[in-house]
């Protein structure tokens, strides 16, 4: 049996790599140029400035209501989460792995009946 000589070189993979390479170079040069413009904006004196506040909802392994660190019930937080403002304020929720879902629904519900547009679900890498 005789072997085949090695005259030549496979350049397709080669090809393959180069466009997939030239292809994010020019994905990553578009959001580059987009930014190279400089404005500086005008000032409005009626804007309404508003604070954004940042709210921390947690729920513990035994099922208690933390808002910001105080320890609520759901009554309490239901009321709390009345004075927040639904489109500005951002809402971030953090339960146990431990603790029963159905709190975690509960929260979610209030949050939905009360419109909240900010809402993070924070979780562990």
């Amino acid at each position: 049996m005789r072997r085949k000589r090695f005259d030549e070189i496979n350049i397709v993979p080669f090809i393959d790599i180069v466009l997939v390479l030239l292809v994010i170079v020019l994905a990553t040069a578009t959001f580059a140029q987009k930014n190279s413009v400089k404005i500086d904006l005008p000032t409005s004196s009626s804007e309404e400035k508003k604070e954004r506040k940042d709210i921390t909802i947690s729920i513990d392994k035994g099922g208690e209501y933390y808002y910001d660190e105080t320890k609520v019930t759901i009554d309490e937080l239901k009321s709390r989460l009345a004075k927040l403002d639904p489109k500005n304020d951002v809402v971030s929720l953090q339960t146990d792995k431990e603790s029963q879902f159905q709190k975690f629904v509960a929260v979610v519900d209030l949050l939905k009946e009360r419109q909240f547009q900010n809402l993070s679900i924070v979780t562990k890498e």
